[in-house]
């Protein structure tokens, strides 16, 4: 009996020490992310204090925050149409008045998306097995693999874009460079990370039946990973539809050039339209990958 209640007692403060030790680590993680937190919005200007002017024509001091949000809202109800209920189709074809062009250029932003998302999967795909530490059949294969993944996902999408446009012209072609790189690096990190979650035995067996490097990899990797590896396409497709519609700022193709036009020359119902189309294309998308990817993954929503 005095064993037993040795024993509990060593327990009860063993565990008071865990859960002072858990205490204090969290305590400290959440005062060092706060501190991080408020030196980040100091050095984002967000407790900064501007003057305004009121509507008597008087000059008051506001925080800069709450100073600018009726402006936002100012800039988004000139975005906003008029539309009215007698008049509907009519207002709806004035607003879309570029529509036939806006389609074009559209079905030219999901194709240059589709082709970069491709160009993408392979790459990654392929890269993401090296790259990996548990599969990886070289040390030096690791720290290459990783390196090149960074430098692509690092470079942003409209900067590989300027390059491209820069080498081979403004066109779409840049546009499917630019995105794809940058999703090769993207991808290739997630992929790996999913392949260095799998249960090692279905390698080891492989390996223990005298497959290659190989074999291992198509028989006891790719099996377990597919599901993920889908996911992480679709939504990178999904991604790369946004992208394709940024980066014709710099003249690389689709309907980033018509969203130039429009800021460049204040076309705020223009700039609704297209916001409009982009979020049905993208909301579309995003529905069909949903179904697709559950019809894969046999997974029937109720």
């Amino acid at each position: 009996m005095t064993q037993t209640c040795s024993a509990l007692d060593t327990f009860e403060a063993d565990y008071r020490r865990h859960r002072t030790r858990e205490r204090i680590s969290f305590w400290t993680v959440a005062l060092a992310l706060m501190a991080i937190f408020l030196i980040t919005a100091e050095f984002a200007n967000f407790f900064t204090v501007t003057q305004v002017t009121m509507p008597d024509g008087s000059r008051e001091e506001r925080w800069i925050l709450l100073a600018g949000l009726p402006r936002l809202g100012e800039y988004i109800s000139r975005t906003i149409p008029e539309l009215a209920w007698f008049t509907l189709s009519q207002d709806l074809v004035n607003w879309f008045w570029r529509w036939p062009i806006w389609m074009e250029l559209l079905l030219e932003t999901i194709l240059i998306a589709f082709m970069a998302t491709m160009f993408g999967v392979v790459g990654g795909f392929l890269l993401s097995f090296p790259a990996a530490q548990n599969l990886s059949p070289r040390p030096w294969m690791i720290w290459i693999s990783r390196r090149y993944l960074e430098i692509a996902r690092t470079v942003p999408e409209l900067v590989w874009a300027l390059i491209f446009v820069f080498c081979f012209g403004v066109g779409p072609m840049a546009g499917v460079l630019a995105i794809a790189l940058h999703c090769t690096g993207s991808l290739g990190k997630l992929y790996s990370e999913a392949n260095e979650n799998i249960d090692m035995r279905s390698v080891e067996g492989v390996r223990a039946a005298g497959g290659s490097w190989f074999d291992q990899m198509r028989y006891g990797v790719v099996p377990q990973v597919l599901p993920n590896t889908l996911s992480y396409t679709l939504l990178r497709f999904e991604i790369n539809v946004r992208s394709s519609s940024i980066i014709g700022f710099v003249g690389a193709g689709g309907l980033g050039q018509e969203l130039r036009t429009a800021v460049s020359l204040q076309e705020y119902t223009d700039l609704s339209a297209l916001f409009v189309i982009i979020f049905v294309a993208v909301f579309v998308i995003d529905w069909a990958s949903e179904k697709l990817r559950h019809r894969v993954i046999g997974l029937e929503r109720i």
